[in-house]
């Protein structure tokens, strides 16, 4: 995997409403952790939600890749690692699910997504300049 520029970790419990009929958590669960620790990255550098919207654009994801290596159980305690990779065109965040007492991997994946501007609803094909300013490099 591409060496993150920002990175963030969060740590979370399975909690039972997430397992399907085989115990295990239910693969649709797995984004909704992504979503977690890309929230904590993203307050990280100070560019949530809130302040996406009001310098003027959302950032929809438009892709999202999962790749299942070993089930997440009932109370397993794990990481939910994420690292924003690409921001130039697109904004792509890998991410890392581990075992929190073992460190082994779990899951791996991705997200893509677009800065949309609000005002026109059309998507951006370069960054916005403000993405650059709260990842703290360079515009080109």
């Amino acid at each position: 995997m591409t060496r993150p520029i920002r990175e963030a970790t969060v740590c979370l419990t399975i909690p039972f409403h997430d397992l399907d009929p085989l115990n295990v958590v239910w693969h649709g669960n797995y984004a909704r952790y992504f979503e977690h620790a890309r929230t904590a990255l993203f307050q990280q550098f100070d560019y949530d939600v809130p302040q996406m919207t009001a310098s003027g654009y959302v950032w929809p994801v438009i892709e999202l890749n999962i790749r299942y290596a070993r089930p997440l159980k009932y109370q397993q305690q794990i990481t939910v690692t994420a690292g924003v990779v690409e921001w130039e065109n697109r904004v792509k965040v890998n991410y890392e699910i581990r075992d929190a007492q073992t460190g082994a991997r779990l899951t791996r994946g991705y997200t893509i997504q677009v800065a949309v501007d609000m005002n026109t609803e059309e998507m951006c094909y370069v960054s916005p300049a403000i993405l650059y300013e709260k990842l703290g490099v360079p515009h080109p």
